[in-house]
């Protein structure tokens, strides 16, 4: 019994100085990486809202809206601090693409409000 318990509150005690961890990495990141993990983040929120709507059409939909909208951000981010030639073409077409079919998605939610 006394095991699992010390096992337990070692955990209890050790999570709050894991998350101040993993704020202090953050906290030092560079720009760039402060603005990769803030863009995933968002994304990873969103797509996960999404997941609540109860038409499967719509949550698809916004889904993908916040996964591509996620990818002109760091596409974005990559051509704000990348220097190589084809990661820079990439991150050009990705937003090239993906602005199409954000377009595309957000007409057709509006298109298709929630009931």
């Amino acid at each position: 019994m006394r095991l699992p318990l010390c096992l337990l509150l070692s955990g209890a005690l050790a999570l709050p100085c894991m998350v101040l961890s993993a704020q202090a990495q953050e906290q030092h990141a560079s720009p760039m990486n402060q603005e990769y993990h803030q863009q995933m983040s968002r994304m990873h929120d969103e797509m996960m809202a999404a997941m609540n709507e109860q038409d499967p059409d719509r949550a698809f939909a916004r889904g993908m809206l916040a996964h591509h909208i996620g990818a002109v951000e760091m596409a974005q981010t990559q051509l704000k601090y990348g220097k190589d030639p084809e990661m820079r073409r990439l991150a050009e077409s990705v937003i090239a693409a993906q602005q199409q079919e954000i377009n595309q998605m957000k007409a057709w939610l509006k298109a298709h409000p929630a009931k």
